[in-house]
């Protein structure tokens, strides 16, 4: 059985990121009185953004963690800051050659979708700003707001294939940039999970994750389908 569909993540995978939204995300959990450097809020890049916020609050032994109004109001001020900079910041571009391989994919026949820990708001903004889907480059997305649970659970991918009529976990492949990414991946069965070496994480912390292949560009992707 051949591949059929692979998804991708965005940040830090198909979309040029350095430290970008660690750095936002730290912004957001230090309004809230509380100090963490872009290393630990590395540790949960890849995760849906509520989670997140809620997970340094417990590190940091800040019992507001588990008040959800809270975390809330924390979110929505990490969502529009998050949408002014994919908006406006003139950094924001696709990695080196995305498109290249989005359509080499689809040349092949296999689906190209996009699954994401940022909620539809943000990734609306980002989708926009580099036109990937207007180019005809993309056949689905996937956002941590509309499943019951983001990564490391499985259900953005399963998602997907509902979507695009995907029979087989076996014919799909999951490449992103993080460990969750790689988690969400395995929990779903996909026959390939690529590690992105060059974004949130280094190939020595994606070793320390499940995975079959680890790839420093998308392009080697091409050979491994």
């Amino acid at each position: 059985m051949g591949i059929e569909l692979v998804v991708f993540d965005i940040a830090g995978t198909t979309l040029h990121d350095e430290s970008n939204v660690a750095k936002v995300l730290q912004q957001t959990i230090q309004l809230a009185g509380v100090s963490v450097t872009v290393e630990e809020v590395n540790e949960v890049m890849g995760y849906a953004k509520p989670y997140a916020i809620r997970y340094l609050l417990q590190q940091k032994q800040d019992n507001r963690y588990s008040d959800q109004v809270f975390i809330t109001q924390l979110h929505d001020r990490f969502v529009e800051d998050m949408k002014t900079y994919y908006a406006t910041h003139p950094a924001v571009r696709e990695k080196e050659g995305v498109s290249a391989v989005f359509a080499a994919l689809k040349a092949k026949g296999i689906k190209v979708a996009l699954d994401t820990g940022f909620d539809r708001a943000i990734t609306n903004v980002i989708l926009e700003r580099v036109g990937w889907q207007q180019q005809g480059l993309i056949d689905a997305v996937a956002t941590s707001d509309q499943v019951p649970f983001g990564r490391p659970y499985p259900y953005m991918i399963y998602n997907i294939m509902e979507e695009l009529e995907i029979r087989s976990i076996q014919s799909v492949a999951k490449a992103g940039d993080t460990i969750s990414d790689l988690e969400e991946g395995t929990n779903a069965g996909c026959r390939y999970v690529i590690g992105v070496t060059t974004g949130a994480y280094t190939r020595e912390e994606l070793e320390k994750g499940p995975h079959t292949h680890l790839v420093a560009t998308l392009d080697e992707l091409l050979s491994i389908l």
